[in-house]
């Protein structure tokens, strides 16, 4: 099963994973959890009622990938001909982003935390074997598809592909370009994307 998660008898997916593949994932899933941050208190608030009611931002990210893992619920103002549609567009997305975007942040920080475990557990087990299965329960299986999902929202933002026409192009660059890894990543991430949703279907 290289390269490819296949499902396991009584639910879940496995995939084998070489010393290098593991490094690469667990590699982007910690520079994915460095971008996303902290929580609002560090994640280690005394008072669980505070960080239950916290409000978050109510700006936009500037950093394009996280626009790109947080965007605004309610499109894109700039789009809106309207002066005054883009102006309610606007503050109907800032009041949305306050309520919801702390909640998202710590649901995409939990699975790159997930993945990352995973794969420190794996790597213990399989030391000096130059690889391993790795076997994932369902809900391990649910967080890793978050997580690759958000890692390839983020190689996508950074390779600035917005539709299929750019990840077309993508085949066709030359060895020499400097993007070529961060290419293969996001192709390579995207094929263990695909099985492991296969896996997930009844």
């Amino acid at each position: 099963m290289p390269g490819t998660f296949e499902p396991v008898p009584g639910g879940g997916a496995a995939v084998f994973l070489d010393e290098v593949e593991i490094s690469i994932i667990r590699s982007l899933a910690v520079q994915l959890l460095e971008l996303i941050g902290p929580g609002p208190a560090g994640d280690a608030s005394d008072d669980p009622l505070a960080e239950l009611f916290a409000e978050g931002p109510s700006e936009p990210p500037s950093d394009p990938v996280l626009k790109r893992l947080f965007p605004d619920a309610y499109g894109d103002p700039e789009g809106t001909p309207q002066a005054q549609d883009a102006e309610e567009q606007k503050a109907y997305s800032a009041e949305f982003r306050r309520y919801t975007e702390n909640d998202l942040r710590a649901g995409k920080r939990e699975n790159a935390l997930a993945v990352v475990r995973t794969l420190d557990a794996l790597s213990a087990e399989s030391a000096g074997e130059g690889g391993a299965v790795l076997k994932l329960s369902t809900e391990e299986s649910q967080r890793w598809l978050g997580a690759l999902n958000d890692l390839r929202l983020a190689i996508g933002s950074r390779l600035e592909i917005t539709d299929e026409d750019d990840t077309d192009l993508l085949y066709r660059l030359p060895d020499e370009d400097s993007r070529k890894p961060m290419v293969m990543a996001y192709l390579w991430l995207g094929g263990l994307q695909e099985t492991l949703v296969a896996t997930l279907m009844p």
